[in-house]
């Protein structure tokens, strides 16, 4: 049996799960944050699933979304064929091309750092939890500029037009819109407090 791997297509795919958690992840901090419990929609789920632990799930996909982010340029690095240096991956202004999307990707890994290092229970006493909270806002923007990062770029590296209609990239686009929607109301919702 002859099996084709390629660091390239497995760094696509760790992208793609990265857009995936990032967006599930925004989506579990907004019921976590906002008084979701109180609603009726919310006494009418089953008792399963009103037990579940928001927060604690939460902050697990944050990690596992990171761990994507992160083995997504280290995948891409391994291939041979791509071109890309671990220089190119943290500095894009070498990227080997479309470096304002590389940037995209670059930015958000920096951020998303940011968030999770900062969400640390030690580092969030320091810093007070109204600091923490605004801060916290930035993984809005992170996972908005991530998924930009994955629908603009080809994933095959190859500089071709952007095929929008690609299931890859209408899932992206998927979470893109449920990225953008979420974000106008959890703005809304902390602007209304």
């Amino acid at each position: 049996m002859n099996i084709d791997f390629s660091f390239l297509e497995a760094s696509s795919v760790a992208g793609l799960f990265a857009t995936a958690l990032l967006t599930l992840n925004l989506l579990l901090g907004m019921l976590v944050s906002t008084d979701f419990k109180k609603s009726p929609y919310f006494q009418r789920l089953p008792e399963q699933l009103k037990a579940i632990n928001l927060l604690e799930l939460h902050n697990k996909t944050a990690y596992f979304a990171l761990g994507m982010v992160v083995l997504h340029p280290v995948l891409l690095v391994l291939d041979k064929s791509s071109k890309f240096t671990l220089v190119d991956v943290l500095l894009p202004i070498n990227a080997p091309f479309e470096k304002f999307y590389v940037a995209f990707g670059t930015i958000s890994l920096y951020l998303l750092l940011l968030v999770v290092i900062s969400s640390q229970k030690k580092v969030k006493r320091l810093m007070g939890f109204r600091t923490w909270k605004y801060l916290h806002f930035v993984s809005y923007l992170t996972a908005i500029l991530f998924t930009i990062h994955g629908i603009m770029l080809d994933p095959e590296l190859k500089n071709r037009p952007v095929d929008f209609l690609d299931a890859e990239k209408l899932l992206s686009e998927l979470c893109l819109l449920v990225l953008i929607i979420a974000t106008v109301l959890r703005f809304r919702y902390q602007l209304k407090r």
